[in-house]
């Protein structure tokens, strides 16, 4: 079971206090207790700055309905190719993900700390795909109950990062879960079955998630 830890000593406005951009405020730290009760509230962080934190609620919100998941003929057979691990490598799939040379890179070590205690308590877990004894994709993310909070994937073979996400969904649906958010709807992730809801319905759905602890 998850080790709750000490609670934040920040409160976070409403997230219907988000600019147009989804930013709901700056500040506060990257503490395990205040990263649980950001989720809890429906925000994530991202970086605002070189030395800030930014608390974001988008409007719409990507989430990935767990039974809308769409596994092609191609990506059935690559599931084949790779070893599937859980929660054994953490640390390095949030530094790949976090690779300063990929594109729209922000997982800075602050980041990577935080995530890293906040999976040392059972909160963040990560899944991955192996490929001949070496890390070639994987995700990572937060689980609250029957919510998980998608932060990040990354490749370096052919759809291993859609494998992980296709484990992690199985995962997610035998244990009970019943929200799974990306944040964002991107092109890549619409055509695996990413909709766009609204942020007012998303509130909605992570208060049930996450009583589901």
């Amino acid at each position: 079971m998850p080790v709750e830890p000490p609670a934040t000593p920040w409160q976070f406005p409403s997230p219907d206090r988000a600019d147009e951009h989804g930013l709901v405020a700056v500040g506060a730290d990257l503490e395990p207790g205040t990263l649980l009760e950001a989720y809890r509230s429906g925000l994530f962080p991202m970086p605002f700055s070189r030395r800030r934190v930014g608390w974001w609620s988008p409007d719409p919100r990507g989430i990935l309905p767990l039974d809308a998941l769409r596994v092609s003929r191609s990506l059935r057979k690559s599931c084949s190719r790779f070893e599937v691990r859980h929660n054994t490598a953490f640390e390095a799939v949030m530094r790949r993900c976090g690779d300063p040379r990929r594109p729209h890179g922000w997982i800075n070590d602050d980041f990577i700390r935080a995530y890293v205690r906040l999976h040392e308590l059972g909160w963040a877990h990560s899944v991955e795909t192996w490929l001949d004894g070496e890390l070639v994709g994987g995700l990572y993310g937060v689980r609250i109950g029957g919510f998980f909070a998608g932060e990040s994937m990354f490749h370096t073979a052919t759809d291993a990062s859609k494998v992980a996400l296709v484990a992690l969904v199985e995962h997610l649906r035998a244990s009970g879960a019943s929200l799974l958010d990306v944040q964002w709807s991107t092109e890549h992730l619409a055509s695996l079955g990413v909709v766009e809801i609204p942020r007012t319905e998303y509130l909605g759905l992570v208060a049930i998630a996450v009583a589901g602890e």
